[in-house]
């Protein structure tokens, strides 16, 4: 016989702990073993958790001791030949440099380990102690130090050469990295403020500023990971007080994670083999004297959170409780720089894999045919378009990997052109239908759909024209009810979109219209009307926008939930011409544009907009 919870009722999954954000964020810290020789200030090369070397340390005195560690205990090897601390580590547990240091005075003093003793190698050309080091033994990276040093200098297993210098000069901070072309630098001592959450990405030819850690510190635990993933954990701030918190870097931003079991500060960070989630950290000082412990960090599968996620918190709340992703309390962040200026781009892809192609680079530059791809950090150049053009709606549907970009002005002016992109290069297809430039778009590469835009000059010139692409061909579709050009398209579907904003003889700029497949049908109005806007975020149906041009600049952000139009954070810079692209509202990424700070030749300002999920508790009202 059934019972009544079976006929009306539903299952509610019970935990003793909120999901958390992540598979980092449920990890945890474990003790592993113990050093033979309790230091401070010790340095570390990469390697694993099974597989890892500290050497270095204490002051005074000074110490030389190096032990190898196999994943369950330490062992004694050959000795530095310079007894130091604060040493910059590179390499593996076989094949370690230490760089500079501090005995007494600051040092220049390279050594090279090769699994069982050192050796004395070129100096580097700056004395430094506090420093940061990334790569291996034969091209390593080494930057920053002590007093606040910006000085960055490069190995290439013979020699040092200065290299370009970091933005921020800084001391007692933490550095991580696998290669001298991709190296991080994160947290330390600046001289003001005197603890600082800058992180600097270095990319083989220059540093650039991400995201800021939650939390000012010095004298971290070397960060563990690369330049996409890594932690940092321990330190201490400006009280001065001896921190256990630790944080994750996923390439966008820093999360908080579990804490080190033991606060400690001035302990070794071990690079271990590029991968933040076997990070460990060893030795340092939790007060009053210093220690040989180890801790190892270990990621795990669950809990993991999952967004419209029911459950009852059976511990700690006896709640019931949901996972949000609370888009309207999200916050911009700055990203990497792209290497050309520009604006009026095409744009696709996602927050952490977008692609910028072509734009207008101003006189001379004029038309762009340049192509660069995003990582979630740093942006590479790639093989050009074909044909050099711009267009104010940021229009491209498709990933990196297999993308489509069409219409927009070029030279001598408006062009219907449609180019395929394979992951390899760039191929032309069938033109639109209808030529033009100011057009919107949504899709993916086998299945686009255009509309609105500019067809000629003056207020006759602005369309009301939709095409369907289905991978060979555009075919025309039912026209928008109003014409009209710096138009944006937000969707993910060339049967789902929403034409939003942008510039008409008649219709506001306010004006915003859905496809859903078959039909344009008139829906609410943004807030702020303009045109040429940037993101466009999200789906048809939950989406944002963000910057654009009324009569000014604007740095306005819009979401929208289907039904209304709703005000959430402000870009940092007010631009227009801007690419933009995410395939959620919480996770979109803007870059390029032409702000009334700019020159003729548009910004490389990248800017990503982020809301993460919450664990809320459910109440009655």
């Amino acid at each position: 016989m059934a019972n009544y919870k079976d006929i009306k009722g539903f299952h509610v999954q019970s935990l003793s702990t909120d999901p958390a954000a992540s598979p980092m964020g449920a990890g945890s810290w474990a003790s592993g073993g113990t050093m033979n020789t309790a230091r401070k200030i010790n340095s570390g090369s990469a390697g694993s958790q099974t597989a890892a070397l500290v050497f270095g340390g204490g002051g005074p005195p000074w110490n030389a001791e190096t032990e190898s560690y196999n994943g369950t205990a330490w062992t004694e090897k050959g000795d530095l030949n310079q007894a130091r601390r604060s040493l910059a580590g590179m390499g593996t547990n076989t094949a370690a440099l230490g760089a500079g240091g501090y005995n007494g005075a600051t040092r220049n003093t390279v050594e090279s380990f090769n699994g069982t003793g050192w050796t004395e190698l070129t100096e580097n050309n700056t004395a430094r102690e506090e420093a940061g080091g990334a790569g291996t033994q034969t091209a390593g990276i080494i930057f920053g130090g002590n007093p606040a040093l910006n000085v960055t200098e490069s190995w290439n297993g013979a020699s040092w050469t200065e290299v370009s210098e970091l933005n921020t000069g800084r001391n007692a901070l933490g550095g991580t990295g696998q290669t001298n072309t991709a190296a991080m630098c994160v947290t330390g001592q600046t001289p003001s403020p005197p603890v600082t959450t800058l992180t600097e990405l270095w990319n083989g030819a220059s540093w650039t500023e991400v995201a800021e850690t939650n939390t000012a510190r010095m004298y971290g635990t070397g960060v563990s990971g690369s330049t996409t993933e890594a932690v940092i954990a321990g330190g201490s701030s400006a009280a001065p007080a001896v921190l256990a918190n630790a944080e994750y870097y996923d390439g966008t931003s820093w999360t908080e994670i579990n804490d080190l079991s033991t606060a400690r500060n001035q302990s070794g960070g071990l690079k271990v083999g590029g991968t933040a989630a076997l990070s460990m950290v060893s030795g340092g000082d939790p007060g009053p004297a210093v220690t040989g412990a180890t801790e190892e960090f270990t990621s795990v599968d669950t809990p993991y959170w999952s967004t419209g996620q029911v459950y009852f918190n059976s511990s700690s709340t006896n709640a019931f409780k949901v996972t949000q992703n609370p888009v309207p309390s999200g916050t911009w962040a700055s990203g990497g720089n792209m290497n050309t200026q520009g604006y009026a781009l095409f744009s696709l892809g996602t927050q952490t894999a977008a692609m910028r192609a072509g734009g207008y680079g101003g006189p001379p530059v004029g038309y762009q045919a340049n192509v660069e791809t995003y990582n979630g950090s740093t942006w590479t150049a790639g093989t050009a378009l074909g044909t050099g053009r711009s267009n104010e709606g940021g229009t491209g549907s498709g990933t990196t990997t297999a993308a489509l970009v069409y219409g927009g002005t070029a030279s001598p002016g408006r062009t219907g052109a449609t180019e395929n992109w394979n992951g390899s290069s760039w191929t032309e297809k069938s033109d639109l239908n209808t030529v033009r430039n100011q057009l919107g778009g949504v899709g993916t590469q086998t299945g686009t759909l255009a509309f609105g835009g500019q067809s000629g000059p003056g207020p006759s010139g602005y369309s009301n024209s939709s095409e369907s692409w289905n991978g060979a061909s555009w075919t025309a579709t039912p026209n928008m009810n109003s014409a009209r050009g710096g138009i944006v398209g937000i969707g993910q579907t060339s049967t789902a979109a929403l034409g939003a904003t942008g510039y008409g003889p008649g219709p506001s700029p306010s004006l915003n219209e859905n496809w859903d497949g078959t039909s344009w049908t008139e829906v609410a109005e943004v807030n702020t009307g303009r045109g040429q806007v940037a993101a466009r975020g999200g789906t048809s149906t939950y989406g944002i926008l963000a910057s654009g041009y009324t009569t000014t600049y604007v740095a306005n952000t819009e979401l929208w939930n289907g039904t209304a139009w709703t005000e959430i954070a402000d870009v940092a810079l007010a631009r227009y011409g801007v690419g933009g692209q995410g395939t959620t509202a919480g996770a979109v990424v803007i870059f390029g544009g032409n702000s009334a700070a700019s020159d003729p030749a548009g910004v490389t300002t990248t800017e990503e907009f982020t809301a993460g999920n919450v664990n809320k508790t459910i109440t009655l009202s």
